[in-house]
């Protein structure tokens, strides 16, 4: 087959090293220059493409009709995408006589659209997936050609989560690709009604506050933690970051200990009482400071059962 392929991310790493594996000819990819803003931990697709002397493009728009007679002039019999992150329309989906696919990081039709690794974490999942699936105007909304689950264990990040689905999704595109390519692969319509869809997600969204339940904020913790932008607090000189942390049971009796209050000072970290339960802190960085091991942050801080680390800032209630 003649691909145009979209790909960033390891995902898209991994799909395009597999598909000029099994001898399709990649007409062009189409990918992004690295955001000198963003922490850069994935292998590099348009490395990967310049290096097997592949067409290589980073339009801030393919949509556009300078790319669209190009990719129409490429004759490409399918296309894919994977990972990329601009959205794809009409009309160039409708280029290739086979259609255009996309590999999306989750068991569709659940968590649709945007940032599918850090909401699963955030929304506490145990399972989520990668599906292949054809693409359509609406995102991720097209019939599913595959898919697989992948189990999400409680010490996951979005790290180590992301690399479970990126060799997930390597393996499905590897076994799919070949009856895509014989016409034989299936074609199963989305019900999106047993779906849900998600939004993108900013830094400013990593904002927790104690008083949630400490198995609420461990979740944000560990969904947004290295390398993305991180799980945050108010505190009286500035917002405090919680890179690790873990929740644990509150000592008894605690129904009168305010959230944000240090219950324990183990060899570890500060134990801290939140909404329900402690969030024992591991590794944690105070404003305008460096990260700090939990240990480390008592001792410089001087931390003492009873204090409240938020003292007047948080406003008491849960706006979830």
């Amino acid at each position: 087959m003649r691909a145009v392929v979209f790909a960033y991310h390891d995902i898209g790493y991994v799909c395009l090293r597999e598909l000029v594996r099994q001898g399709h000819e990649v007409v062009a990819v189409f990918t992004h220059e690295d955001d000198p803003g963003e922490e850069i931990w994935f292998r590099s697709v348009p490395t990967l493409a310049r290096e097997l002397g592949l067409l290589t493009l980073t339009p801030p728009d393919p949509n556009t009709p300078e790319y669209l007679e190009l990719i129409r002039g490429l004759q490409p019999d399918i296309g894919f995408s994977f990972y990329y992150r601009y959205m794809l329309k009409a009309p160039l989906l409708d280029i290739p006589p086979l259609g255009c696919l996309n590999l999306h990081g989750s068991y569709l039709p659940k968590y649709r659209g945007r940032c599918p690794v850090n909401w699963v974490l955030v929304n506490g999942e145990t399972e989520t997936g990668v599906t292949l699936h054809y693409m359509v105007e609406k995102p991720d909304a097209g019939d599913i050609v595959a898919q697989r689950r992948v189990p999400i264990a409680f010490e996951d990040t979005a790290r180590t989560l992301y690399a479970k689905m990126t060799a997930t999704a390597e393996a499905l595109f590897a076994e799919t690709l070949p009856l895509l390519a014989a016409g034989t692969a299936p074609r199963v319509p989305m019900d999106l009604s047993q779906g849900s869809y998600y939004g993108g997600r900013r830094p400013a969204d990593g904002r927790f506050e104690w008083t949630w339940p400490a198995l609420r904020i461990y979740n944000l913790v560990r969904a947004v933690t290295h390398p993305y932008p991180g799980a945050f607090v108010g505190s009286p000189d500035g917002d405090l970051f919680v890179w690790w942390a873990c929740p644990v049971p509150a000592p008894s009796p605690s129904a009168e200990t305010a959230p944000g209050t240090i219950v324990a000072l183990t060899p570890e970290g500060p134990v801290v009482m939140t909404g329900q339960d402690c969030l024992l802190l591991l590794q944690v960085q105070p404003p305008l400071q460096p990260e700090l091991s939990g240990i480390e942050f008592a001792r410089l801080r001087r931390l003492a059962v009873g204090q409240n680390l938020a003292a007047d800032h948080e406003t008491g209630t849960d706006p979830a």
